[in-house]
Parts: structure tokens; sequence; C-alpha cells
């Protein structure tokens, strides 16, 4: 029989126990689990009031809009165009004319009664579609971030890098908890600013219902993890003040550090628990279920401890030596087996919660649990965080140098031992009892990761050959672009167009998330066609330009939240709904309970691939298996337990199979960015336009992941030869006077360079540049980033130490600090 799964508020309410609110004194006690309201719904009813900067522009934003049926199923026809045949297309416009004349206009009637009173008519179904996914978050899921590495050498390496990055983190959660965050804004507009209340402190918690996101809004210690070994301490006091110089944290992750290595690598492998969250998430429940059943263990507290942390840090004794390694070691950890026992760092992890990732030599990036946020949200986070890393080195120089907080935690060095509480700044180890049963699950769950790990592979392209400036000098818009290269090469090598996926972001609604762009048009099959055909450069810049223009259009209306995507999987989970409401049997060969897939690519980081990071909500089932032998032809109004005809149309499968999942994000704090492939035999490409170069990480289940590289990379080169020669032929009606300027030896004054144009290219008309910030997320000013990336480096003079008290019972293991 078709059932639909728990929504999030419903399998909330079963599993909230009674008042057992945390206390913000210490680590979460294992006795005192997530409260009500540290487990409400992320879809909730409306913004609350608040008081700061960060939210106030909530209220004033307007509610996601739901499209008009008849606009939808048009566009739903012209995305499936350029894939499908004649025959194909037959059906699917037999389907959508049934569907408007049967089941649509009774699922939009019902879409529009269910989202009276709430923020998004998406949201719950978004949450519920992320949280029901069963299999393991890594490479699925959660999406990464590659930063670039410190400007200052001496300050490359792992200690220094972690302490620094770990206190401009700190300054991050002290500005979105006292609301003090620059709210975003795109071109002025503000932008929804609620995902960042979900950034820190929360965890996926899984249960046989579905998982959850709890929060402990109150969380003042972080949770480190060295060789697969757990440590934590207190990073804030009562009032989020940061309670630790940089000095101070870098002692004690040098003791962390130093501590871990006392213990043999095979040794504590065989205790990494962090393995366990890459579990499918039904296992990782029962297992969940075995570390808090015995009263007399002390991993329950552990487990609490983890979960509540504000984030983990992940300190690897690895070296990635190239791009790629370095990506998959951010995405999914190495894996490496030395006499049968992983000694990789994928045992270093804890998926279910935000890491930062520092590797030995210092080159570091963020893995994210990507439920509650998209790539944007953490991408501003990311930017923030590399930013304040180089001001505050900078203010150590020269004490006038700007700062990115309205306000700054008091000096910690300065303040009364007194005034910081009940704090134990002192690293403390976790000490888990590994039952045999945890210990049985710890080594399959190992071997599955290994398996997942194998079947990835990851190549970059680090394109230098140009970037932004080159392209908008040409006339284009730089995603789309970008966007029609991945076409053209991926047509190069298998002589087809799939579907491709782009998120485009809607934070400028409230509870705004993405909207899929379906890339694939009939403008840029006719560029890829005419582009590898023996025709001359002329055609194929025209065919290249249409081919952006309709991308750049696609993107606006996009960002308008007025795609097809979102709005059928709505519908969809309407009637998914009403069938469970009138418990009909009758759907039950039918029905899935979520049928859009899946890839982190959201990041804007957005197919779940996002990320947005980056995307659409994860499959949950395979809706391939699904009866779709309803008829298509016009029909009476039918009872709801048969599946609608749109939705048992073969075109709703296609484009709900990303083979292309891809995601443009970034800045300058970036140096790659990626995630996973939503599809067995797809591709996720997450992109970085820059200014004169233009970074690409691509995965695969070992599909030619090189070659795509390699036939990208040739692409670049090849159109840039394209353009130019077209342009050159432009000229040859143009006067001569500039030409014979240049061929003077002898000018009076300096020459003005004509504003924006590179040296020796004419200027063109750009198109409307719409994919800054809403066609991924590269949006961010850069101006302070820039500015201090430019400031002369010196070592700093850190200031002492200053004790602080720990009045409460220490849990863990205390190290020893006289000694260092």
């Amino acid at each position: 029989m078709f059932a639909m799964p728990e929504s999030l508020d419903k399998s909330l309410a079963s599993e909230q126990p009674p008042n057992s609110d945390v206390q913000q004194s210490s680590p979460r006690n294992a006795d005192a689990p997530f409260s009500p309201s540290e487990r409400e719904s992320l879809a909730a009813d409306g913004p609350k009031r608040r008081r700061g900067i960060t939210y106030a522009a909530e209220d004033k934003l307007p509610k996601l809009p739901i499209p008009e049926l008849e606009d939808t199923c048009r566009k739903y026809q012209a995305v499936l165009t350029p894939l499908q045949n004649r025959r194909e297309q037959e059906d699917t416009a037999a389907a959508v004319h049934e569907f408007l004349k049967s089941d649509g206009p009774e699922l939009q009637a019902r879409l529009k009664k269910y989202a009276t009173g709430k923020t998004s008519y998406i949201e719950q179904f978004w949450y519920d579609s992320y949280l029901n996914f069963d299999n393991s978050v890594v490479l699925n899921l959660n999406p990464f971030f590659l930063l670039e590495d410190d400007p200052t050498p001496a300050r490359n390496n792992q200690v220094t890098r972690a302490a620094s990055l770990v206190i401009s983190s700190l300054c991050f959660v002290r500005a979105v908890r006292k609301e003090e965050l620059s709210p975003d804004t795109l071109k002025g507009t503000p932008l929804c600013m609620y995902q960042y209340s979900r950034l820190f402190s929360t965890a996926r918690i899984p249960t046989e219902n579905g998982c959850q996101i709890a929060q402990d809004s109150g969380s003042r210690h972080v949770v480190v993890l060295c060789k697969g070994q757990f440590y934590w301490f207190d990073v804030l006091d009562d009032n989020s003040d940061i309670i630790m110089t940089e000095k101070d944290m870098a002692l004690n992750l040098q003791v962390i550090v130093d501590d871990a290595e006392r213990t043999p690598i095979q040794e504590a492998a065989k205790g990494a628990l962090g393995v366990l969250s890459t579990e499918n998430r039904k296992i990782w429940a029962g297992l969940r279920d075995v570390l808090t059943r015995d009263e007399d263990s002390n991993n329950a507290e552990c487990l609490s401890i983890v979960d509540s942390a504000l984030f983990i840090l992940c300190l690897d004794y690895t070296e990635p030596k190239t791009g790629a390694e370095l990506c998959g070691n951010m995405l999914c950890g190495t894996s490496e087996v030395v006499k049968g026992v992983q000694i990789g760092t994928c045992t270093n992890r804890w998926y279910d919660k935000m890491q930062i990732i520092v590797c030995k030599n210092g080159s570091a990036g963020i893995n994210f649990e990507h439920t509650g946020v998209d790539g944007h949200t953490v991408l501003r986070m990311a930017s923030d965080v590399y930013t304040d890393t180089i001001l505050r080195f900078a203010k150590s120089i020269n004490g006038q140098a700007p700062s990115l907080w309205t306000s700054t935690s008091p000096d910690p060095s300065k303040r009364d031992p007194e005034s910081f509480g009940d704090v134990s700044t002192t690293p403390h180890k976790l000490e888990w009892d590994m039952l045999p049963e945890l210990s049985t699950a710890l080594r399959f769950a190992e071997t599955r990761l290994a398996d997942l790990i194998q079947q990835n592979e990851f190549e970059i392209l680090e394109f230098a050959g140009y970037g932004k400036n080159f392209i908008t000098s040409m006339g284009f818009s730089p995603d789309a672009f970008v966007q029609m290269a991945f076409q053209a090469a991926y047509y190069g090598l298998y002589g087809r167009v799939e579907n491709t996926y782009e998120p485009a972001m809607t934070k400028v609604f409230l509870h705004g998330r993405t909207e899929a762009i379906r890339v694939a048009t009939a403008e840029s099959t006719a560029f890829v066609k005419t582009f590898w055909a023996d025709d001359e450069p002329r055609r194929k810049v025209d065919a290249l330009k249409k081919a952006t223009q309709k991308h750049t259009a696609l993107t606006k209306e996009c960002a308008k939240a007025l795609g097809q995507d979102r709005h059928l999987y709505a519908l969809y989970c309407v009637w998914q709904r009403a069938v469970d409401e009138e418990g009909a049997e009758a759907a039950s060969s039918n029905g899935c309970s979520s049928p859009v897939d899946g890839s982190p690519s959201d990041m804007g980081v957005t197919s779940q691939r996002g990320g947005s990071i980056p995307h659409s909500p994860p499959q949950s089932a395979n809706k391939k298996t699904a009866d779709k032998t309803t008829s298509a032809s016009p029909s009476p109004r039918r009872p709801l337990q048969q599946m609608p005809s749109l939705f048992s149309d073969s075109g709703y499968d296609r484009i709900n199979t990303t083979i292309i999942s891809t995601s443009n994000c970034g800045n300058p704090a970036l140096r790659h960015f990626g995630f996973g492939p939503s599809s067995a035999d797809g591709f996720g490409i997450g992109y970085i336009i820059k200014d004169d170069s233009i970074s690409v990480c691509i995965s695969s289940k070992h599909r030619q992941t090189r070659r795509f590289v390699d036939s990208l990379e040739a692409y670049f080169a090849e159109i840039k030869r394209l353009l130019r020669s077209v342009k050159k032929g432009e000229g040859a009606g143009r006067s001569k006077a500039r030409e014979s300027e240049k061929e003077k030896t002898v000018g009076k004054g300096k020459a003005i360079k004509i504003d924006g144009q590179p040296e020796g290219e004419d200027q063109v008309p750009v198109e409307e540049e719409v994919d800054e910030g809403l066609g991924g997320y590269g949006f961010f000013d850069a101006g302070m980033l820039l500015q201090a990336l430019k400031a002369s480096q010196k070592e700093k003079e850190r200031p002492s130490d200053k004790a602080v008290g720990n009045a409460r019972r220490a849990i863990g293991k205390k190290l020893r600090l006289n000694e260092y």
C-alpha cells in the first residue's frame, strides 16, 4: 500500500520529550535531550520577531508565489522538448492535456489551500524529502568548499590555520546570535536570512521515522576530531562572547594533536565512531539506540556533546598532493587500508554536522549538512571567515585595520576570570565504551564507506586562459557562457544532449531556497550541433549568443520562483497527501516519497548533490518503478487514488533524472567547491568563475571524468579562438584611424583606456549579468577581502593566556597543558 513518509512536524511531535530544556552552562547532558523548542520544525509557519539588523527585513519579504498551472505545464513541455523524440513529445503533450482537464486544477486548489498561513508552499515538502532520505549522506547530500590557502605562507601549518579559522568562525557565530550580521542583499533587494539561524549547533538526527534537525541554541563548545578520536572544550560564554585568544586556541589544538598521536592510528581507527554517521540512516538510527540504551555507559553523554557542538573541527594527518585529492578529501575523505584496517581520513569525520577540515599542510575546507542551509548561506560564512582571518592578522600589525564585525568580544586576556562563568577551556577527550555491537557495526560501516569512495572519482580544471573579464568583454553572461561549455563538452564526447540542472537562488522571498534551471534548451541544442558541425565561425558564435541569451532569460524567470520543478513537486506531494488521507490502496504501485532528483549542487550548492552546494530535494524512492499504465487520454474526473497523468508520464522521470548536475558558487575565498554525482551515470560539476580564470571540480562514478575535463579545456580554448576570429572579421569595415594611431611611435600624453576594455580587445555590450547572485552564488562583495589580501603580512605576537574557571563536573579525560 502506498504510504507517504511521516512529515517533519509529525515525526517531531512523536519524538519530542517532555519539558527538558538544556542548561546553557554546560555541554548537553545525556539526561537533557533536545527540547521541543530545539526540535522545532525547520519550516516554521512564520518569522519570529527579532530586534537586530540581521533579520530586520524578514517581515517585509514577499512569500514564494505559486505559479499558474498552465504556465508550469507549458514550461514542463518546453524543458523536455530537447530531451525527447517526437513520439515521447506527443505522449507528454497528451499527458499534460489530460492533467489540465482533470487532476491538475484540483491539485492546484489543494496546494493553494495548504499554503494559506504558511511561510512557503514548498518548504515543508522540501524538508520532508531531505529528511526521509535513507541512504548515506556522504557523496549524496553533503557538498564541500575548498578554501584558498592563507596568503601568509608562515601561517599555513595545521594548528595555526585551524586556530585562526575557528576564532573567525566564532566571530561569525557571535554576529549571528547577536543579530549583528549585516543582511544579504542583491542589487539593493534584501534577501531572506532565516537559514543563518540554522547554521550552527545543529545536527541531523536519524530516527525510525526519518531524520530530524535538532538545535541547541545555547551551545558554547566545539568538538575536535583528530585521527578518529573526539575532544571538546568551551569557546563561548553565556553572552556568546569568545573566551579564548587565538594563542589559547592554538595551544589547545596542539595538545589535542599530540595526544591523538599517542594512540597508534590503526588502534585509534577501531574506535573511530564518526564512521557510523556515514551509514544508511535507518541503520544509524538503530546504532544510536545502542549508544544510548545503557545507563551505566557514558556513550549517551558523549553522543550528546557531539550533537550539540557549535561545529566539528577535523584535523587530518594527511597532506593531499593534488587539487583533485584535496577535493576528494573535503567531500568524502580518503580511503587507505593498511593490514586490513581503514586508516584514511574518512574515519575522521562526523557528517551530521558542519565540519571545518584542516589538513596537515594547512589546506582547509568546509563540509556541511545540506538540509537546512544552501550553499549561498555557507558561502557567506566561508567568505567572512576567510576575510576575518586576514583582517585580524593585519590588525595585529596595524591597529587601524578594518573589521568585519559591528562589535567584538572583550579581549579574553584582559577579562576578570570570574566573568567567564562556568566554562571549561581545557580540552577533554571523549572516551566511548566500545561495545561488541558497536565494533562490529563500525567495521561494516567502514567497508561500505570504502566501497562508496572507491565508486567515485574527482577531477579538477583550473583554467587560467581567461575568466569573467574576457567573457563579458565578448558580450556574454559568464554563467551562461560556462553552462554552454558543459553542454558542448558533453555533446562532443557522447553525441547527445542530457538533462542538466543548475540552481537559481530564490532568497528574495521569505524562506526561499532554490528553483531548478533546466539548462538543455532548443537553443543550447542548436548551438552544440552547430559548434561540432563543419560550419563557419560566425554561425557558431551566433548560435552561442542565442543559447546564452535563452539561459539568461531562464535564470531570470527561475530567480522569480517561476520555474516548473518546485511547483510540480509540490503538486505531487499534495497528491501524495490526498492519497494518504483517503487511505487509498490503489496507489500503492504508483507512489514514491520524493520524485525529485537529489544532489548537492544546490549550492546554489542545488541539486541535492545542493548547494546548493549544492539543489533539488533528494530522491528517496525510485519513481521509475511506478506503474505507468495510466491512460493518457482525456477522461472525466477520476479519484485521486490513480496517479495523475503528468506524473505517470515518462517525461516526469526524465526531468527528475539529472545527468549533468551543476552549480556556480564562489568568490576569492574559495579555490574549489563540489559534490557527488546525482545519478549513477551522471556528473556533478561545481564551478567558480573568477576574473581571469575558471575553476571546475567534476565528480562521477568513473565515467571518463578526466576525458570530460580535457574536452572542456579544449572547448574553452577553441571558443576563444572563434570569438576572436569573428571579432577580427567584424572590424574589417571600421575606420583605420585607431590602427594608424597605434602604429605611431610618438604620442602626446598618455592614451586613456576605454573603461572595462581588456588590452587588445574590442568591447561588446554584455548580456545583463543576472547570473551574479541568481544562477549560482558568486555575488558577495569581495572588496574588503581583496583589500585584506593586499595587506602587508607579519607574524603576530599573541597575548598571554588567562586562566578561566572550571566549576562543573568535567566530561571526559582532561588533558595536561602544563608541559606546553
